[in-house]
């Protein structure tokens, strides 16, 4: 658990993901085209992947990847972002964190 949240505090915007996973490619996209440049971490990339899945998991990220941090707060997985861009307060939240600045 310590490593996620230190993992996730040390940038604007973190997401978590693996590999394989289409959301996780869909959630990074977002963040590409909203102007965001998010700190991305694989978890079946990492040794201490299996770890931390098992954190994401314990936060209540189910499935556990994506799981996206802005401003080293916990968001949610892909479902909670889309909605959170569909009612455009994500843009919002990028800018208070300084992920984006426009």
């Amino acid at each position: 658990m310590d490593r996620v949240r230190d993992l996730a505090s040390k940038k604007a915007a973190v997401i978590f993901t693996k590999s394989s996973c289409c959301m996780c490619y869909s959630i990074k996209t977002l963040f590409y085209e909203l102007g965001a440049s998010p700190a991305i971490h694989e978890l079946d990339q990492d040794p201490y992947g299996r770890e931390m899945e098992r954190a994401l998991r314990g936060l209540g990220c189910d499935p556990s990847v994506p799981a996206v941090f802005i401003g080293g707060r916990f968001v949610g997985s892909s479902k909670d972002v889309i909605s959170l861009h569909v009612d455009g307060s994500l843009k919002q939240m990028l800018m208070d964190a300084k992920a984006i600045w426009f």
